[in-house]
């Protein structure tokens, strides 16, 4: 399922559940520990893991541009939220009896063309981690995040 969409105060949240069957040990050292990271987000590397710390967002365009991103709360093996752009992005763990459930959730002030984009990488980018949590190595399916993006487009 792709992310569901809902009106906020100040703009929309999008939501990405996933149940996983991994500890929630196992799923955050996925999101936070740069040898795992590199596997199903290689454009971003933590920094300083803490409220307040540093992640960098690799460009990867041949310029050597990292943007830096602001680690806006944290709660170890449990909650992770940074900004992305002008928005925010946020990573819940919750441990369940056969694993945990990923909630990602994406703080949008307006919608406008990228936000499709976003949504829909997000969306490849967790199948991806939930391949590699299985074990399976997978390349980032851009024909399937194409496919996606235009998904959103027409709705």
């Amino acid at each position: 399922m792709l992310a569901s969409i809902q009106k906020i105060e100040d703009g929309y949240v999008a939501r990405f559940d996933r149940p996983l069957n991994h500890s929630v040990e196992k799923v955050w050292a996925a999101l936070t520990e740069n040898d795992e990271l590199i596997s199903w987000m290689p454009n971003l590397q933590v920094e300083e893991l803490r409220k307040g710390g540093t992640i960098k967002f690799d460009m990867k365009d041949g310029s050597g541009t990292f943007i830096d991103i602001e680690i806006l709360d944290f709660e170890l093996n449990s909650v992770l939220e940074f900004t992305w752009g002008k928005d925010r992005v946020r990573f819940e763990l919750y441990p369940k009896p056969n694993g945990c459930l990923l909630v990602l959730k994406e703080f949008i002030g307006t919608l406008i063309d990228h936000t499709s984009k976003d949504l829909s990488g997000w969306h490849v980018c967790l199948a991806v981690l939930s391949a590699l949590l299985d074990g399976r190595f997978m390349d980032f399916p851009k024909g399937d995040w194409q496919k996606y993006h235009e998904h959103m487009l027409l709705q």
